[in-house]
């Protein structure tokens, strides 16, 4: 049998022509919002030159995100999903001006720094608001596409997409600073992000699942509720927060790539895409070989083995090395991602699909943020490679802990 029909049978979500549109405007969509992160931490870091600074940008980001979900998932799951996303994305093309015009305004230079950090913090505290409705609408919107025996499958692609988008995002980011400067390459995101507008237009509207209205916080209480009696959720959504929130490094990128290992933009971005590269190179392994032996065993090796790629890195003062134990990292992190995507895909209700997943955005998605938050106040304490050294060991703990707690992480099993 030839690969390439090996591929399509084993990936029959594939498909499904509007399944690939999601896709594809995910992709575009996460291309853009790396680009403008990555972007956006180098330009704070060259007006104040303090790693806590750009830290303070996944507070800024988190603090909507985490404060909005309580209520987006009742409010997604009363919506058209399909609309909900093309109003998130035409706010994402609004700030995105915005933010050129801040970079374009000649003015803002002579402006006080507290000023100039200020509005580039408001700007990424809007783009948590939004978010806190793209993680629901979308998560949403993925079971409408696919027929429900593919949820597996679709959750591995959809989290692909997402990695391609990453790894490309901080790559063009690294490659536009270098050259054409932070002006023209805040610009740049524009275009992609109106490509996935039009993509989500190609995307016909779809049912609401959900008719009965209910009180915005019994909905919410129902949601807890039900995550808190799903052992298996709630094990994953924890142990993948706290993994995250104390192994990231990505905050500290710029001050590695120009303090530690003098590599400047361009190596910037390369260390920046070097988890979504080793991530989407995973991926490509589980389209051909899916998760379904022992899941929570793999999760939680590929958990532990992420700590120790965080020590190594730590450690490292070499470029190549650095940027290899980050495409390991990217790769063990991504196991972690799709054993939790297809879990909440499998184990979630269509009628608490928008609760979940914004739950999901706040002890998981936020803790990219919150981390950023962490390691920049730990580095400034302790320095920069003590910081690093700490979040890798702690990554170890949680997970030892959590495996030897976790009789549903032990047990897990993927039918099909």
């Amino acid at each position: 049998m030839s690969l390439a029909i090996r591929f399509l049978l084993k990936n029959r979500a594939l498909r499904f022509p509007h399944f690939r549109k999601f896709l594809t405007q995910r992709f575009c969509l996460i291309l853009a919002l790396n680009m403008q992160t990555t972007i956006i931490a180098y330009w704070i870091y060259l007006i104040t030159g303090d790693v806590v600074s750009v830290g303070k940008l996944g507070l800024f980001e988190a603090i909507p995100a985490i404060g909005c979900s309580f209520f987006t998932g009742h409010l997604v799951e009363q919506r058209e999903k399909r609309t909900l996303l093309l109003r998130c994305i035409s706010a994402y093309v609004l700030l995105a001006v915005f933010y050129c015009g801040l970079a374009f305004f000649e003015g803002s230079h002579h402006l006080p720094m507290s000023w100039q950090t200020g509005l580039i913090y408001g700007g990424v505290f809007a783009g948590g608001m939004i978010r806190a409705f793209v993680s629901p609408s979308s998560f949403s919107l993925l079971g409408l596409l696919i027929p429900r025996r593919l949820y597996a499958n679709g959750a591995t692609w959809s989290s692909t997409s997402w990695q391609a988008g990453g790894i490309m995002g901080p790559l063009l980011a690294g490659l536009f600073i270098a050259a054409i400067g932070i002006k023209w390459s805040i610009a740049a995101v524009v275009p992609f992000e109106l490509v996935a507008l039009v993509l989500m237009f190609s995307i016909p509207r779809q049912a609401i699942l959900k008719k009965v209205k209910e009180p915005v916080l019994q909905s919410v209480k129902e949601g807890l509720k039900f995550i808190r009696h799903t052992p298996i959720i709630l094990t994953a959504l924890l142990l993948d927060m706290f993994a995250v929130l104390l192994g990231g490094a990505t905050a500290l990128l710029p001050a590695y790539a120009k303090d530690v290992l003098d590599v400047g933009e361009i190596g910037f971005g390369w260390l920046r895409a070097a988890p979504g590269i080793g991530a989407i190179l995973m991926y490509i392994g589980l389209s051909f070989s899916p998760l379904k032996n022992k899941p929570g065993a793999k999760m939680a090796l590929a958990i532990a083995g992420y700590g120790i790629c965080i020590i190594i890195f730590g450690i490292s003062t070499s470029f190549v090395l650095s940027f290899i134990v980050l495409v390991a990292s990217g790769a063990l992190d991504s196991i972690s991602v799709v054993v939790r995507g297809i879990i909440l895909q499998l184990y979630t209700p269509d009628e608490m699909r928008g609760r979940v997943s914004a739950v999901n955005t706040m002890f998981v998605s936020s803790s990219n943020e919150l981390g950023e938050v962490e390691s920049g106040y730990t580095a400034h304490w302790f320095g920069l490679k003590r910081a690093v050294l700490l979040g890798g060991f702690a990554t170890i703990i949680v997970v030892s802990i959590a495996w030897a707690k976790s009789k549903a992480l032990r047990k897990l099993k993927f039918e099909g």
